[in-house]
């Protein structure tokens, strides 16, 4: 399939002559060695990453379907999303279509939609782009209907000043992209890997840059440098942050084959805007081992038309949150003091909101596709970001503290790399025990039972973990001077600081001198994808 993609034009008054339709992207697809009597196209009704039905086919305002020599041919709607077209012999087809690009919230924009102005074309192409069924694994191309000069960011090959290639309409549904006059560009290496950070909209309101670009190369390097020692290589030549700054506050990452896509405000925030890019940043980066390649068996291959339950978001989300700011502190990016802030914030947000919810990991991870991204009902779900983080951890320090810190949650994810995502085969939940349990030596049937399969509280257990590494969690009472809740604190135990520095990684020297960490939070939450 040939993609062409622009502002959608509108007639004007004679004098004016076209104009742009507000927030309308016009596609153009183009099919072509047609040999059936009909063809049916499907667009996407969701897009990996988000694990919820969408249905994108709603911004579509107007739809027509012509031959190669511009007639127009009969076509069906047969689902929401998906249009049957009678070729009547035809060996090509054009189909037109207009997409509105615009989110019906005060952001206009998140990190898995598409925008379009004057100054901007932002693409998900899963959003937009309509598929032949059949024809999923031929090669694509894609135009950009832009000016001249204007730069773009982009994971895909670019053949071309306006044009991209995709090797089949996997890639180009995995590949957004952005393309403006100017953006801010900032480039780093790591083991020949070339890495990208777009930034868009990147200035503040006195006009000075957003983000130090040095600064930027020094800690992207740092946490890159990190992630790739734990799997023992990258899974691709390059990789691309494409990363968009709004005036309104806003925090959300989506993962992809070769990029992500960051949304981050306001852009007058400073420090703690940066703070924020790091750590959606760092996580974001994980998934391109876990999750992009090590992926669950039932996610292969994406099928775009429905939901794709699995059970394992546990470890796609879970693992992925704990490690997105573990290695930010393990690499130097993070003080320890900064990471147990963030580990706080962590412990609230799933025992003051889910630690006593009736579901566990696996329902609610097969539950997305229910309500997974939305407030529900009161104590019905837990999230598995959260909590995948908190169980992550728990088998983490389990691990560690059988073998000494001979053997970690690290050996586990680069084995299910070597089996699972290099190979590109995918991995069933019974997979994912096996390995965890090759590498604590024992049966984890508790672990699974208590923290995966269960859905009793978990602070007991969870405080026999901290206390090894000298912390614990304790639930406050409100008194008129602190707000209560859960509150992280340091032992006054100097086996578990040892026990701690290996964890962390941490200098010894560099110990908190406070024995109870803060309520502030550097990041915002996550917006969950």
């Amino acid at each position: 399939m040939q993609y062409r993609l622009s502002a959608d034009r509108i007639d004007g008054p004679p004098t004016a002559g076209p104009l742009t339709s507000a927030h309308f992207i016009a596609v153009e697809a183009r099919l072509t060695d047609v040999v059936t009597s009909s063809v049916e196209l499907q667009l996407p009704a969701w897009r990996p990453g988000r694990y919820e039905l969408q249905h994108f086919a709603k911004n579509i305002q107007r739809f027509a379907v012509v031959d190669g020599a511009g007639q127009p041919l009969p076509f069906q709607k047969i689902t929401k999303d998906r249009w049957l077209v009678h070729t009547n012999d035809a060996s090509e087809l054009t189909i037109r279509y207009n997409y509105y690009a615009l989110l019906p919230t005060p952001n206009q924009l998140n990190a898995g939609s598409s925008f379009v102005s004057d100054t901007l074309l932002y693409v998900n192409p899963v959003n937009l782009c309509v598929y032949a069924e059949g024809r999923l694994n031929e090669p694509c191309t894609l135009e950009l209907g832009i000016p001249d000069g204007w730069v773009v960011a982009c994971g895909l090959q670019q053949v071309g000043n306006k044009t991209l290639r995709a090797a089949d309409f996997y890639e180009l549904a995995d590949c957004p992209l952005m393309a403006a006059p100017v953006m801010q560009h900032v480039q780093y290496e790591v083991d020949e890997t070339q890495f990208h950070v777009w930034i868009q909209g990147g200035r503040r309101t006195d006009g000075a840059l957003t983000f130090d670009a040095y600064q930027i190369v020094r800690d992207f390097s740092l946490f890159s440098e990190k992630q790739m020692a734990l799997y023992g290589e990258f899974p691709e030549r390059d990789y691309h942050f494409l990363t968009l700054i709004l005036p309104v506050a806003h925090y959300h990452g989506v993962e992809h084959r070769n990029s992500t896509v960051l949304v981050l405000g306001p852009n007058d925030e400073g420090e703690g805007l940066y703070q924020d890019l790091l750590g959606v940043a760092s996580h974001e980066l994980f998934h391109a081992w876990n999750i992009i390649r090590i992926r669950p068996i039932e996610l292969l291959p994406y099928d775009f038309t429905k939901e794709n339950y699995f059970e394992t978001c546990f470890v796609a989300e879970g693992v992925t949150t704990y490690y997105g700011d573990l290695i930010l502190c393990q690499s130097g990016v993070f003080d320890e003091a900064a990471y147990l802030k963030e580990l706080q914030v962590l412990f609230k947000r799933h025992f003051e909101n889910n630690g006593r919810a009736a579901q566990s990991l696996t329902e609610s991870s097969w539950d997305l596709w229910l309500d997974g991204y939305e407030k529900g009902v009161p104590d019905r779900k837990v999230s598995v970001y959260h909590k995948g983080a908190i169980v992550a951890m728990i088998l983490d320090l389990h691990i560690r503290r059988l073998t000494n810190h001979a053997r970690s949650l690290d050996d586990v994810m680069r084995t299910m790399w070597e089996r699972f995502g290099k190979p590109f085969v995918g991995y069933t939940l019974a997979d994912y025990r096996a390995v965890t349990e090759s590498f604590a030596g024992e049966s984890l049937e508790w672990y699974y039972d208590l923290c995966i399969f269960g859905n009793l509280p978990l602070e007991f257990k969870l405080n026999e973990y901290l206390a090894w590494v000298g912390l614990q969690i304790v639930d406050e009472e409100t008194r008129f001077d602190q707000p209560g809740g859960i509150r992280l604190m340091e032992l006054d135990d100097e086996l578990g600081w040892q026990q701690r520095a290996k964890w962390l990684g941490s200098n010894p020297m560099s110990r908190p001198s406070k024995k109870q960490i803060s309520d502030k939070t550097i990041g915002k939450n996550i917006v969950a994808k």
